[in-house]
């Protein structure tokens, strides 16, 4: 049995849907699934940890990798850049992992135009009110600050259409059986198999 080539996950959500959670806790389940970490200039938050949460670094050395190439995708947000670096994201397919790309609206649109394989999966909240309280539970933000992210997140939610899957997270529970169901269905696709199971069809052919 070898293994196949990993399969490119692109997650977007507005912030307070949940995305975070849901990815964390398919992680801990399946192991095997990966998580590419981005680069930022944003500054650290309590409780992260460089090259864990993101690859924390100053605007002059991201501008720098710009310049290089480095980039599969990058986007301002808030006045913060994140991007994507290609070179580790295809090692981690090519090693077997299914590998999810955590990334808003824009840089989905990048990442489809240059790996048109990828699935991508877009998470909800049941309503506005729920998202807000979400927001407001966070208790690091001030109102403006969260006015700001709610009409942020009502432009970012109408472009869910754009993507292959569609989660609503209400039931927590719930929603991460219906995440962890779309890997395990992509897994079981007749290419995918071949590639696993390659010795034993032919076997069964002969």
């Amino acid at each position: 049995m070898t293994h196949s080539t990993g399969t490119l996950y692109i997650v977007s959500a507005p912030s307070g849907a949940g995305k975070t959670s849901l990815v964390k806790a398919l992680i801990d389940l399946e192991p095997q699934i990966r998580v590419s970490v981005s680069h930022t200039t944003r500054a650290m938050r309590p409780g992260e940890v460089n090259g864990v949460n993101y690859h924390f670094v100053e605007r002059e050395e991201f501008v720098k990798m710009i310049e290089h190439g480095d980039f599969l995708e990058r986007a301002e947000v808030f006045g913060n850049l994140y991007g994507t670096s290609q070179s580790h994201l295809q090692q981690t397919l090519d090693e077997g992992h299914d590998l999810i790309l955590e990334i808003d609206w824009q840089g989905a649109e990048q990442v489809r135009q240059l790996m048109p394989q990828a699935r991508s999966i877009f998470i909800l909240p049941p309503s506005q009110q729920a998202l807000r309280e979400r927001l407001d539970n966070r208790g690091q933000d001030s109102d403006e600050i969260i006015d700001g992210r709610m009409r942020e997140a009502v432009s970012e939610m109408s472009h869910y259409v754009d993507y292959d899957y569609l989660i609503i997270n209400d039931d927590f529970a719930l929603a991460l059986e219906d995440l962890k169901a779309i890997f395990r269905a992509n897994r079981l696709q007749q290419k995918r198999q071949q590639q696993r199971f390659g010795k034993l069809l032919a076997e069964l052919l002969g």
